[in-house]
């Protein structure tokens, strides 16, 4: 191949990377579709499980979205009786917790992540799929990557 011929699509990692995160996401997308969540909605409520309680801008920076786009998911949540708010420790923050209702679609979801994981990977063993999340990790670490951004200073 000569410098001005581009290499082929199909030769790039990320190419390939960025079809089976379509795949997977798209397929839970469905599942959770039928739960009335959508997978966005299902990463905030995961995370509030997980923290069991937070604030908004927590929250916002836990998932990695900004403020304002996950206030609205919240009030989406609210009326769907599966978040409750709360005033902050200060006039300015709003503290969301998940209702029992909340909680028991957590758990029913996180059953759904786990058969959509078990259905795209079970032809891996379980060491290969340790290795797998290892690399995945260290490409995103050694990239700048990191859990308290989760790439927004990258993509903005």
């Amino acid at each position: 191949m000569n410098k001005s011929t581009p290499s082929h699509l199909e030769k790039h990692l990320g190419y390939w990377l960025r079809c089976l995160s379509n795949f997977v996401s798209h397929t839970f997308a469905e599942r959770l579709e039928k739960q009335g969540v959508s997978v966005a909605q299902w990463v905030f409520l995961r995370t509030l499980y997980d923290c069991g309680g937070a604030t908004l801008n927590d929250t916002a920076r836990l998932v990695g979205v900004d403020k304002s786009t996950l206030s609205r998911m919240v009030e989406r949540l609210v009326q769907k009786g599966w978040v409750d708010r709360s005033e902050g420790q200060d006039r300015r923050s709003l503290g969301l917790a998940l209702t029992a209702a909340g909680k028991k679609m957590v758990l029913h979801s996180a059953k759904l992540a786990d058969e959509n994981d078990e259905a795209f990977f079970h032809t891996l063993s379980a060491r290969q799929r340790e290795d797998f999340l290892s690399t995945i990790k260290q490409l995103l670490t050694a990239n700048g990557w990191s859990t308290v951004t989760r790439g927004r200073d990258r993509m903005e």
